[in-house]
């Protein structure tokens, strides 16, 4: 099975091989090192030829990777191929000088030839560890369109700037249903809408993480299944609205996976990138805004820090908001105009998002249904929410914060909607966005499901949840959810 990373620049050769994470070209380029170094073993007269014929194939494939650009997951494969290239060449070279062809013992052979396999094998490795992420297909029965807007909010000073006439500005990625594209056309670059802005914020999220950037470099040279401003889909039909807060130092692009999901399914997704607060954000003017804010290591400090970045974070929802009622009312040029239902609009957010999701939920009506990723509740828990709440946590262990799950509880218990909190065994905090999908299968770092299930479990449950509340479909919600995890439900308070 082939799973499409196209470049303009370079055609097919950086398709990548489900299960290896290696292209063709980078696969090739493997077999021929391992065919340098297994050369030493070989009888002396085919030595040289295996010798030359693998380190031909492994030239040429290096001289494509290079021109196309080479990851650093082949490095140690080149290294042990050019450890190993004398000794397969050994032969032909002392019979062409008129000396003895002799063939050391393999006892000191061995070691050598152990470091050769070591270095090669490294590379399988490292592109397993740090692969260049295949996105899942989306599910549903729309092709997906992305288009990005920036917007400033006249009425709101910048918050983090000193100068008195900033005013506050965001930039939102939005996914939507579209018409299906023609075979070949591009699909959109992961983390921004050029190569550039992709390195950037690819730079930016490493330094966030405290990582070297060329780990993941291969997070930039990843394509999605969306594409830039395709015509939406056909029928004029008018699609519900789900509003998205990255996580404190994301991106809007970080749930890319999820979105693109959802928009296959008939949601327009708007993502929104939060300047001083979101690792890099690159503004129409050619600036890049990087992350400012950062935590002091003292958690009553930090708390009090959050809930100031958090209600920031909740006024940008809200005037996403009214600048997508805006599109919604054929205001605004865009793909999107007049096919917005704003009548039906969730907001959700990861980690501190979701606390932007809730808090925006408190003070705005408008939104009727909220999604938390993993989020903590910072601020106050009142006034009480009215919108039913859905609120997904990872797998809770002696580390988790003691006062997460009870605070959480409270916001639940005094809503006057229904609301579920779902624990997702074997989840962790990085489970709810797109990690899994490139950062090392770790346990404690992206949790135990998996590359594929883990995007699968966040965008079914949420799903499911969309279409209860947004698209009143009928059906047994918590039976569906409690198929996923352990599941609490919350009744309306006012009920009791």
């Amino acid at each position: 099975m082939w799973h499409r990373v196209p470049r303009p620049e370079d055609g097919r050769v950086t398709e990548i091989i489900a299960g290896l994470y290696m292209s063709p070209l980078e696969f090739l380029a493997l077999l021929g090192a391992v065919a340098v170094v297994v050369a030493r073993w070989l009888p002396l007269a085919a030595r040289p030829r295996v010798t030359i014929a693998a380190g031909a194939v492994l030239a040429l494939s290096v001289i494509v990777l290079s021109a196309v650009g080479i990851r650093w997951q082949m490095l140690p494969v080149l290294a042990g191929a050019a450890v190993a290239l004398p000794f397969g060449l050994s032969p032909l070279l002392r019979r062409r000088a008129g000396r003895p062809v002799w063939r050391a013992r393999w006892w000191l052979a061995l070691p050598g030839s152990v470091v050769c396999v070591g270095l090669v094998a490294m590379g399988p490795v490292s592109a397993w560890a740090f692969p260049v992420p295949v996105f899942p297909e989306p599910s549903g029965r729309f092709a997906v369109g992305t288009h990005v807007v920036q917007w400033t909010d006249p009425r709101r000073p910048e918050s983090f700037t000193a100068d008195p006439h900033d005013r506050r500005t965001v930039v939102v990625q939005l996914w939507y249903p579209a018409q299906k594209s023609p075979a070949g056309t591009q699909r959109a670059q992961y983390l921004g809408r050029t190569e550039h802005e992709a390195r950037t914020v690819s730079d930016a999220l490493a330094r966030e993480a405290g990582l070297p950037g060329f780990l993941i470099d291969g997070v930039p040279r990843a394509r999605t299944h969306s594409v830039f401003n395709a015509p939406v889909a056909g029928g004029g039909e008018r699609f519900p609205v789900v509003l998205f807060s990255p996580g404190s130092g994301g991106v809007r692009t970080q749930n890319t996976a999820w979105a693109e999901e959802l928009a296959s399914h008939g949601y327009v997704v708007a993502a929104l990138d939060h300047p001083y607060d979101s690792a890099a954000v690159a503004l129409a003017d050619g600036r890049t805004v990087q992350a400012t804010i950062a935590s002091t290591g003292d958690r009553r400090k930090d708390g009090k820090l959050a809930i100031g970045w958090t209600a920031v974070r909740a006024a940008d929802l809200r005037f996403v908001l009214n600048q997508l009622e805006r599109v919604g009312q054929d205001e605004l040029a865009g793909p999107l105009t007049g096919r917005l239902d704003t009548s039906r609009v969730a907001v959700t957010g990861h980690s501190m998002g979701g606390a932007a999701a809730l808090q925006a939920a408190r003070q705005d009506r408008r939104f009727d249904a909220v999604i938390d990723l993993d989020g903590y509740p910072h601020g106050p828990t009142s006034p009480s929410l009215h919108q039913p709440t859905l609120a997904l946590t990872q797998a809770i262990t002696p580390g988790t914060d003691p006062g997460y799950i009870p605070r959480l509880t409270k916001a639940l218990e005094l809503s006057t909607a229904t609301s579920y909190r779902l624990t997702i065994p074997g989840a962790a905090h990085l489970s709810f966005m797109d990690g899994p999908l490139y950062l090392p299968p770790t346990p404690s770092i992206v949790g135990s499901l998996g590359r594929t299930e883990s995007p699968h479990v966040v965008a079914a449950t949420t799903l499911a949840f969309l279409d209860t509340t947004l698209r009143h479909k009928p059906g047994d919600l918590a039976d569906v959810l409690s198929a996923y995890g352990d599941l609490s439900v919350h009744h309306a308070a006012n009920s009791r």
